[in-house]
């Protein structure tokens, strides 16, 4: 992230899906995120909604961590607020609604507004 937690206003999407996840999503269209898996085999993947975006969820706990959306090989992502470090302390959530956009319009706000650079690791935490 390029600027102080605070500085982030979680989203809360009103989708079904986030909304039974508890999921407020910050994000940094100049920033960079990197996913770091204790073991592949302990998250899986799920798609919803318009189908675009991916759902990154911890296999052991059901705990909804990220956002995932992949085009022409490059990776955005938007990380669920409530997973990072309990040190950051973000600023007040804000209600998104984005089941009224288009599958189009989706696309360009996640370009817009997600991390543009991307990396998932497998490491020993």
């Amino acid at each position: 992230m390029t600027r102080p937690p605070e500085a982030y206003n979680p989203r809360t999407c009103d989708c079904d899906f986030c909304s039974k996840h508890g999921a407020a999503y910050v994000s940094d269209p100049k920033g960079a995120l990197r996913i770091r898996l204790k073991e592949e085999g302990q998250t899986s993947r799920y798609r919803q909604g318009s189908g675009q975006a991916e759902l990154l969820l911890c296999r052991n706990c059901g705990v909804l961590a990220s956002a995932l959306f992949n085009e022409d090989g490059r990776l955005y992502a938007a990380v669920n607020a409530r997973v990072v470090d309990r040190a950051a302390q973000f600023g007040t959530p804000q209600a998104v609604s984005p089941k009224t956009l288009s599958a189009g319009q989706k696309v360009k706000r996640w370009q817009d507004i997600w991390f543009p650079n991307v990396s998932i690791v497998t490491a020993n935490l």
